[in-house]
């Protein structure tokens, strides 16, 4: 496909992740990359993406990306505080200044990554995406308000919004093995929490998939199909890189031991089902389970 006929894409929130997804839509997509940073442009550059600036935390900067792509992959995270995401707010506001550019691309098409923990603790159920979200902090609160921005507006304007909740990213260079080197304990199996996870490089292939087969105003759970407890996702890291497993405290002593991040983690149990995703985007998962992706990341780091 030549370049002249290749739709424009344009990426908000270029980390990991996207530089990942970035090599699968070069065929298809001319793709540009909001950055606000000046050190990322040229990292940008070198995985392919044109970088255009703009930072969403200021919607005068934005200005340049009105009716510039076809396409929209939002991958930038809410602000650390508050109960809202101007971030979204901010883009969509930008984008849909094409209804006064009549020379501009109208959008067709958003895929946003959102979080599974947007359905709190479930304790152990197993959760699709049909079941009521139950934030119970202000991260995922925050999660809810994009989604229900982005849906709604892309209702009023036609346009197909995708959504992927997803779970603990993992790979060769996103493991806990400081965590593990520094001997910071994990809960009792008998009051341990389910986790969920999906690789990076699946997540990038998930997304490839959702540009291309995601339905109109969907939600889909990208994850692996494995249904861990988070002490037994800690003990597999541990004894693939010969490390010792964590020790195992209860409930009561993590209170005290752990931090509140770590805690707001192990306070919610839920099982992810995965089913829409492989049936609606056609996704083959590469690391069906924690332990082929782990096994894969111990290989890669020798």
């Amino acid at each position: 496909m030549s370049s002249m006929k290749k739709k424009t894409i344009l990426i908000a929130g270029c980390g990991d992740i996207a530089l990942r997804t970035a090599p699968l839509l070069h065929k298809r997509f001319r793709i540009l990359g909001l950055y606000r940073d000046p050190e990322s442009a040229c990292r940008l550059r070198a995985h392919g993406i044109i970088p255009i600036y703009g930072n969403l935390d200021f919607p005068k900067t934005l200005k340049r990306i009105a009716g510039i792509a076809h396409l929209i992959l939002h991958l930038a995270p809410p602000p650390n505080q508050g109960l809202r995401d101007p971030r979204t707010m901010h883009l969509m506001s930008a984008i849909s200044r094409h209804s006064r550019l009549q020379t501009k691309i109208l959008p067709q098409r958003l895929v946003y990554i959102s979080t599974t923990g947007v359905y709190g603790n479930c304790f152990g159920r197993s959760i699709n995406e049909t079941s009521i979200v139950h934030p119970e902090n202000d991260r995922a609160v925050r999660r809810v308000d994009a989604e229900k921005q982005l849906r709604n507006w892309g209702r009023r304007n036609f346009v197909a919004v995708s959504i992927l909740r997803v779970p603990g990213i993992y790979a060769s260079d996103r493991l806990p093995l400081n965590r593990l080197r520094e001997g910071h304990p994990a809960i009792l199996d008998r009051e341990d929490s389910f986790t969920n996870h999906i690789h990076a490089d699946d997540l990038a292939r998930i997304i490839q998939s959702t540009l291309r087969f995601g339905k109109p105003n969907r939600v889909y759970h990208a994850c692996d199909d494995s249904h861990l407890k988070m002490g037994a996702y800690f003990d597999l890291v541990a004894d693939h890189f010969n490390l010792p497993r964590p020790p195992r405290i209860t409930r009561a002593e993590a209170q005290k031991q752990m931090t509140p991040g770590m805690l707001s983690f192990i306070n919610e149990s839920r099982r992810i089902t995965n089913f829409r995703m492989k049936n609606e985007l056609r996704v083959k998962l590469q690391y069906p389970t924690v332990q082929e992706g782990i096994q894969a990341a111990k290989i890669n780091s020798r």
